[in-house]
């Protein structure tokens, strides 16, 4: 799951960031547990993310689309998305109990 945002700003992206959701499954990036950190530093933004496997088709596009939302946020002028590949993504562990409950992940 996603660090807990420090500072307003931080908050502020987090909820636009929010908003992206998975193309393919229909569930939010970051109730996924995609999303593994927002720092915020001034106008930039930077956030850490992983994708739900490696030939992930829909990669570019999040991507995409969170640097947009994070775009929309006021006083955000520059974002920067790391796409890491470390820790491995597993929804299992990583994921909402919500989102869980969507995929039919029933521990």
């Amino acid at each position: 799951m996603i660090r807990d945002p420090e500072t307003e700003k931080e908050w502020e992206v987090f909820h636009s960031v929010r908003m992206v959701e998975d193309p393919e499954i229909g569930i939010s990036l970051i109730e996924l547990g995609l999303i593994y950190d927002i720092k915020v530093e001034g106008e930039k933004a930077e956030v850490t993310m992983t994708y739900t496997s490696l030939a992930c088709p829909a990669g570019p596009q999040m991507k995409q689309d969170i640097e947009n939302h994070a775009l929309r946020v006021d006083g955000i002028s520059e974002v920067v998305v790391h796409v890491v590949w470390n820790p491995k993504w597993e929804p299992r562990a990583m994921a909402s109990e919500e989102a869980k409950m969507q995929m039919g992940i029933f521990d």
